[in-house]
């Protein structure tokens, strides 16, 4: 038996982007960036460990509008575009580096991976890698999990708990659509946990969730095992803290492993370094440079200087961070163990996309992690929550604190200068679509039905926490506070149609083609 167990937790998620009003837009990039360089190679990964008779558990949260994107056709079809123009790029960039071979052996592994992820993405998964995820998720193997729809941040909802609950209630409808029941865990949005959210999750059969170190750490009563073991709200529903330990050992950006002076730069791109006429033609229709994908450097050292990456050495060197990391899990199980009357569980939490998209080798480091625990150690098992549930059921009460993860711990994020304006809007929105949802419980005519539902969708996505985070980073700020506006304008615009009975159908067919994620959404979960 284990001394104790590991929980790696991946949160997959995109704001939804999708534009079928232009033929070519920047910010879709973002998700076809994220399939080739972080979704197929993990599953590549699963895949691998599959073959290999490595026993193995992850969990991973597929967010609603990330799901809702993999199974859209519009987006399925641009990103075949969007992969075959990359290898019309790196079949050039083969000719062009043929006579200087550090650069042309990088060329053909770029040529080979897109040529592999295109043959995967259509081939092997009918252009939907929902399907894959809900094969290994069947298998027992991966924990998936769901979100909040949008990844609505709810401690900034709370005045409003009707949005809360279609928020929680419209991720799990969603997630039992495409992967086949019931999520048993959710990922809050930015782990954003308020008391008296876990009684709307217990509503829609939330078995857990997982919040930040502090959320736990300052749960009243204080817990007895911190954060290595769950909690139990007055719920019922059980929650996890993450270890700052572990994290810290991947996060950090002076002691994590993604900074280490072998991996791939991630800020040196073709897109960027090489010719501007040669480079036009793989470059979206405003002729803007942007990322390929295609870099050919090494971080090298905190200079401007760079040298050739070497994707042998990077791959040595994720397998010594790989042992690393199961070296120090084993260490921090054997000194928890001998303070704990139950094994100790490791919480650690991660974005999806560190892996492989900000992190290149991120996918091998994974791939060489779950190897070397099944079989060079012994001493710590990877684990889901509820096995360990089901093998310890006997959990403290607690209530934790209010937390997210986000800068300082709290709501800053979401909620400061720069984004403090939409707050008014999406509050008073919210108000209005419950005196929708209650005064149309039969929904009335098909029309008025369409609309009804439309207004959610457009709630919804303007409730994304996503845009608040931008305007609070500073990138892509235009982008993020024209969703929020159009998303506003179109639920007010629906709003007053609905209430005077003049539904403008031509322009709601137009909207529904263009926001159309949840093609199942039910208005009435406001009510």
């Amino acid at each position: 038996m284990p001394l104790g167990y590991l929980c790696l937790v991946l949160h997959a998620h995109l704001p939804f982007v999708r534009h079928p009003e232009y033929e070519d837009f920047l910010e879709e990039d973002w998700f076809y960036e994220a399939i080739t360089e972080t979704y197929i190679p993990l599953l590549e990964m699963m895949e691998g460990l599959e073959r290999d008779g490595a026993d193995w558990r992850l969990t991973m949260s597929i967010t609603p509008t990330l799901a809702a994107m993999f199974a859209d056709p519009l987006l399925q079809f641009r990103y075949v575009r969007h992969i075959d123009n990359l290898i019309a790029l790196t079949s050039k960039e083969i000719e062009r580096t043929k006579w200087t071979p550090d650069f042309n052996l990088l060329a053909h592994m770029y040529h080979n991976r897109f040529v592999r992820a295109r043959e995967v993405f259509v081939k092997q998964y009918g252009n939907n890698l929902n399907s894959g995820f809900r094969r290994f998720f069947e298998s027992g193997k991966l924990e998936l999990i769901t979100c909040c729809a949008t990844h609505g941040f709810l401690p900034l909802m709370s005045v409003n708990t009707n949005a809360m609950r279609a928020q929680i209630e419209t991720g799990c409808r969603e997630f039992e659509r495409h992967f086949g029941k019931r999520p048993q865990g959710i990922w809050l949005a930015e782990c954003g946990y308020a008391p008296g959210v876990d009684e709307i999750l217990k509503e829609s059969g939330i078995r857990y969730f997982f919040v930040d170190t502090h959320g736990v750490l300052f749960a009243e009563p204080r817990p007895k095992y911190g954060v290595y073991a769950p909690i139990m709200c007055k719920s019922g529903v059980a929650c996890m803290g993450r270890d700052h330990e572990s994290s810290k050992q991947v996060w950090s950006a002076i002691e994590g492993y993604p900074g280490d002076y072998v991996y791939r730069e991630f800020y040196r791109d073709v897109g960027f370094d090489l010719d501007y006429e040669y480079v036009k033609p793989h470059l979206h229709q405003t002729g803007i440079r942007s990322n390929t994908g295609v870099k050919y450097y090494k971080i090298t050292g905190r200079g401007t200087h760079k040298e050739p990456y070497n994707p042998h050495a990077a791959l040595e060197k994720a397998a010594d961070h790989a042992g690393n990391f199961m070296f120090n899990r084993e260490k921090q199980v054997e000194w928890l163990s001998g303070h704990m009357d139950r094994p100790p569980v490791i919480l650690a939490p991660y974005d999806a996309e560190l892996y492989g998209h900000w992190w290149f080798e991120g996918p091998d480091w994974l791939n060489l992690l779950f190897r070397k625990m099944h079989w060079d150690q012994q001493t710590v098992k990877m684990i889901t929550i509820p096995q360990y549930l089901d093998l310890y059921p006997k959990i403290q009460i607690a209530q934790p604190s209010l937390s997210s993860w986000g800068l300082k711990g709290y709501a800053e994020c979401w909620l400061e200068s720069s984004n403090d304006w939409i707050y008014r809007h999406l509050h008073e929105d919210s108000d209005r679509m419950v005196e929708l949802a209650k005064h149309h419980t039969d929904g009335g005519n098909a029309l008025r039905r369409r609309a009804l539902n439309q207004a959610a969708r457009e709630l919804m996505l303007a409730q994304s926490s996503d845009w608040a985070f931008i305007m609070k980073t500073g990138t892509m700020v235009e982008y993020a506070c024209e969703r929020t506006k159009v998303h506003v304008l179109n639920f007010n615009h629906l709003y007053e149609q609905i209430k005077k009975n003049e539904i403008d159908e031509p322009w709601l067919s137009q909207i529904e083609r263009r926001h159309n994620l949840f093609p199942a959404i039910d208005y009435r979960v406001y009510a």
